[in-house]
């Protein structure tokens, strides 16, 4: 997503993970210095115009990376609070959680649960809008300055919640039927992040087109089951993105084909998004 929407994205890898295209399988913690080492290389480089966090796994983790921020003051801090792959297998330890909301929280310019993790923030089930407006104003009072809400998993039209501490904005889209969900909330907080460094505001950033209309372009994607996303680098110059299809069927690769033609007209098309793929509506608290 950050290559695709024009930005240079920059690493530090906090875990490693044997995962595929459907699930998480395992995960292995690396060692807090190491991590810390990453960091101070990515900050003393080139420059840092937007962070997005993910995976944090365990408390001190958080801590650290917490502890990063706070030391280098990126203007941009994106919280994906990551706790729980979509199958189940949990990526944040549970007695890591209020450490994320104590310490990680009150850094962040936008924090973006899912109803899941929105529930695990406040301590009590998130199961409706009405619920969704309720948490917002809970989590805000934690420290973000915004709080996205995702509604992807209510049943129905797809809505996000956006909570400034004083008004609430409602992206309403309808819901794409697909089963390629994975990686979808760490492309969504990839792109809000990306859009925030190229100075776009907040509102602008959640309702940008691109994930909406990338994720509805996989819904006949047959071939990888569960990913969002190949190649954008290979897209965005035109050429071919067939390396993991190698051993596809003919018709396997014609929906491939389909899928990257729909994918490298939103390439050509990502810079001159000037509106939402969404209807939004705005309220006052």
């Amino acid at each position: 997503a950050i290559t695709l929407l024009g930005g240079f994205g920059m690493s530090a890898i906090t875990a490693l993970t044997v995962q595929n295209t459907v699930a998480v399988a395992a995960i292995h913690d690396l060692p807090l210095d190491f991590i810390g080492a990453q960091i101070d290389a990515v900050f003393t480089d080139i420059g840092v115009d937007a962070v997005k966090t993910g995976m944090l796994s365990k408390a001190e983790v958080v801590k650290l990376v917490a502890g990063k921020i706070d030391q280098y003051k990126p203007p941009v801090v994106v919280v994906d609070p990551v706790m729980v792959a979509k199958s189940g297998a949990p990526l944040l330890a549970a007695e890591a959680q209020q450490t994320l909301a104590q310490f990680l929280l009150p850094l962040a310019t936008l924090v973006t649960p899912n109803l899941p993790e929105a529930s695990a923030l406040v301590g009590w089930e998130v199961r409706d809008e009405n619920d969704m407006h309720r948490a917002a104003e809970e989590i805000h009072e934690m420290g973000p300055t915004y709080v996205l809400v995702k509604g992807g998993h209510l049943h129905g039209e797809a809505v996000d919640l956006l909570f400034d501490g004083r008004q609430y904005h409602e992206f309403r889209a309808t819901r794409v039927e697909t089963k390629n969900v994975h990686g979808t909330g760490c492309t969504y907080g990839s792109a809000i992040a990306t859009y925030l460094a190229q100075e776009l505001d907040v509102i602008e950033a959640v309702a940008a087109r691109i994930f909406h209309e990338s994720l509805a372009a996989t819904t006949d994607m047959a071939v990888l089951p569960g990913v969002l996303g190949c190649s954008f680098d290979r897209l965005r110059t035109g050429g071919p993105c067939d390396v993991p299809f190698r051993h596809a069927s003919a018709q396997s690769r014609g929906t491939v084909a389909r899928w990257h033609a729909h994918l490298r007209g939103l390439a050509t098309a990502i810079h001159e998004i000037s509106g939402p793929a969404t209807e939004m509506v705005t309220t006052v608290r």
